[in-house]
């Protein structure tokens, strides 16, 4: 069975910056595989289009450049914040707030966001909400462990269940 649109798909990979050489960014190894529903709109469409067609046992390993990937990083992710923001009982939490810790916080509509400490000013803080991917050139390799059909219930849900379901 090939991968292709409402099939689950088990497999391991490595994420790398740029290239096989490059610093590893995540692995999936086969004793927690990542299993996904393909074509569920929810993984980059270019990351879906370099494992269509492949079976159980093929491996693969292709680049996606940053444009494929998760963008680049524009200026209007890159915000100051008020310093107040971050305190609790009138002081910043240190361990919390560090230059390059990633934050999680809430954007105007209540949407959970996460953003990088860039600086530390008097009043204000620097972050930067842009995907910590974005900019970036990313290398996958792995490897197709298992195609099936999707159940119905998984396409109704736009998820996979059972097994290796429900890690996000």
């Amino acid at each position: 069975m090939k991968v292709g649109k409402d099939k689950v798909v088990t497999l391991t990979y490595v994420l790398r910056f740029d290239n096989e050489d490059g610093e590893v960014i995540q692995k999936v190894e086969e004793d927690r595989p990542f299993v996904h529903l393909f074509g569920a709109g929810t993984l980059l469409p270019t990351f879906e289009d370099n494992l269509s067609g492949l079976t159980s046992g093929d491996e693969f390993n292709f680049h996606l450049v940053s444009d494929d990937a998760y963008g680049e990083s524009n200026e209007e992710g890159i915000i100051e914040l008020e310093k107040e923001l971050f305190e609790i009982d009138g002081k910043i939490a240190e361990e919390i707030v560090a230059i390059g810790k990633m934050v999680a916080m809430q954007d105007e509509n209540g949407s959970p966001v996460e953003g990088r400490v860039l600086a530390i000013k008097d009043k204000t803080l620097v972050m930067d909400f842009n995907h910590p991917l974005a900019g970036q050139n990313l290398y996958f390799s792995g490897q197709i462990i298992e195609v099936r059909e999707a159940s119905v219930e998984e396409l109704s849900h736009g998820h996979v269940h059972g097994n290796g379901g429900h890690h996000h």
